[in-house]
């Protein structure tokens, strides 16, 4: 029996794991990728996903850390991404983070191998023709504008838009240094890393009164057709997060806490910059927590102000670019499947999640609900006790009506975390692997994760029929 394939418009994070789903499970995939046909603001390359913010997968901590949880689910539905991401780490504390060429050349080297798997590099510039009866919009943030306008032409709705701004990288041999040291924060050691995996660049006060009134003054590049756009608070621009008052960067991607600098431990920095390896040789580190949509010039200017970074030489600068989602919570039903057309589903950031693992995640979660249909069966909803199931819910549940404004969206996007997941069943026991006595405070609070992170992973090997440990992607 012929099977029908199934159509992925985007071959992003999202899109590449919906399409390795898809095929793995036994049926056939055409991937719709419009680089290089037509490139975007922010893609440098035609790689499959291809990562254009940071490098970092974030916390790899499967037990206390909620995008932890989520990197192990991945791990146990033998996700594409989280394959190509392990094979492809770089040192960065407690974090996972990847080299962002070799992880995007596996993945693409992966998809472009599978026999069930066709690339078609073209724009699909309106809604997928009604003949694609299952297709997966997994266009990202940087949906081209045609398409956008089909959604929401189709949808009855506009599309939302945010900016998103990119961090500078800077190539490690110009940065002094014998000014900054190798530490990660609290020494903690992470996958593939030594707890001294990020460069650290101290500031007293003065320094720091300084460079926060450059940014406050510092060109910015404006784009008033936009103006207004909210942006995502886990990626504000560092000038914005200045605009809240003069200490907001001191307590956000500048604290100095857990620090110790090792050029004068017995003086505490008033604050410090972090660059994390951006690349497997090391050769490139990027600005931790410096998105930015200062103008180039200002960029290299002021950024040179950084103790240990004045001469530092930028391989790439900070940018600016929209980020489009839809309001899912009200267009989307369960499976992520858009209410006013069945069969056209939905995956990625564009539906409203945020950060690449996310994306990825719900990717995952559209390819084998079209997956299923397409081979008969009715798709399984991950438990909502799940990292998947948490994150699903807050897309197609998370809508919130105004009292004052009924009707009114609040829907917005947001990483995965344990408030997104149900509360543990009265009773429960927390598990006192490390602690004896009664949990008060920050015990009773990282108990309680660690029995969600538990409770999360074994529901999710009962949904997934796993074992206790996936195989690799293959």
């Amino acid at each position: 029996m012929t099977i029908e394939p199934v159509h992925v418009v985007g071959g992003g994070l999202a899109g590449s794991e919906a399409s390795w789903q898809i095929a793995q499970a036994g049926v056939p995939v055409i991937l719709h990728e419009m680089r290089p046909v037509r490139g975007t603001d922010a893609h440098k390359t035609e790689g499959l996903a291809e990562l254009v913010c940071s490098n970092s997968f974030r916390s790899d901590d499967a037990e206390t850390n909620a995008v932890g949880v989520l990197h192990a689910e991945m791990r146990l539905a033998n996700s594409l991404i989280m394959a190509s991401g392990d094979a492809n780490q770089v040192p960065a504390g407690g974090a996972l983070a990847v080299d962002r060429d070799g992880f995007s050349d596996a993945v693409t080297a992966k998809l472009e191998a599978h026999p069930l798997i066709t690339i078609v590099r073209e724009e699909v510039s309106g809604l997928p023709p009604v003949e694609w009866d299952k297709t997966i919009i997994a266009t990202g943030p940087l949906t081209a504008p045609s398409l956008a306008e089909a959604i929401a032409a189709e949808t009855g709705a506009d599309a939302l838009a945010f900016f998103d701004a990119i961090a500078p990288i800077v190539h490690f041999d110009t940065i002094d240094m014998d000014v900054a040291w190798f530490q990660s924060r609290y020494d903690k050691v992470g996958p593939g890393g030594t707890g001294k995996d990020y460069v650290n660049c101290p500031m007293d006060k003065a320094q720091y009164d300084a460079f926060i009134a450059a940014l406050l003054e510092g060109g910015k590049t404006e784009f008033k057709e936009w103006e207004g756009t909210p942006y995502f608070d886990g990626c504000l621009p560092i000038e914005v997060m200045a605009e809240r008052g003069p200490e907001t960067l001191r307590h956000g991607p500048m604290k100095p806490m857990g620090l110790t600098n090792a050029h004068n431990p017995s003086v505490k920095a008033y604050a410090v910059v972090q660059l994390r390896q951006d690349n497997a040789l090391g050769t490139l580190y990027n600005m931790v927590g410096f998105q930015t949509k200062l103008k180039h010039g200002e960029q290299v200017r002021i950024f040179r102000t950084i103790p240990g970074l004045e001469n530092a030489e930028f391989a790439r600068l900070g940018g600016l670019h929209r980020n489009t989602y839809i309001n899912s919570p009200t267009l989307l039903d369960g499976t992520l499947q858009l209410k006013s057309r069945p069969g056209l589903r939905f995956a990625g950031q564009i539906t409203g999640c945020e950060g690449y693992v996310e994306s990825a995640a719900i990717g995952l979660l559209a390819g084998r609900f079209a997956a299923a249909e397409r081979l008969g069966r009715q798709p399984a909803l991950p438990p909502v006790t799940t990292a998947f199931g948490a994150l699903l819910g807050h897309i197609t549940g998370g809508h919130i009506s105004s009292d004052d404004e009924p009707g009114k969206r609040s829907f917005q996007p947001m990483n995965v975390n344990f408030g997104l997941f149900p509360p543990l069943e009265p009773g429960t026991k927390l598990r006192p692997d490390d602690f004896e006595g009664r949990f008060r405070g920050k015990d009773k609070s990282i108990a309680k994760k660690k029995a969600m992170s538990a409770r999360a992973l074994a529901d999710c090997r009962a949904w997934l029929g796993a074992s206790p440990r996936a195989e690799a992607a293959e």
